[in-house]
């Protein structure tokens, strides 16, 4: 449950760069840059990473309480 949640939280701050206007001077500075080089976008990124590895966490959770709940007789 606790990785479900902590990937829910990463998952919502990747969204949350892309979503608002920010600085107007920084919006001017980061639209001259490559793509892959913007701070917004490279915050996304890592928050979308970091969500999808607390997601892993999470199913791998889940994978062990079925399987020891189907161990018990």
């Amino acid at each position: 449950m606790y990785g479900a949640w902590r990937s829910y939280v990463a998952a919502r701050s990747a969204v949350l760069p892309l979503v608002r206007e920010g600085d107007p001077t920084r919006t001017l500075i980061d639209a001259t840059r490559p793509l892959h080089n913007r701070t917004r976008v490279r915050m996304a990124a890592r928050n979308v990473a970091i969500a999808i590895g607390w997601m892993v966490v999470a199913m791998y959770g889940l994978l062990l309480a079925t399987v020891g709940s189907a161990a018990q007789p």
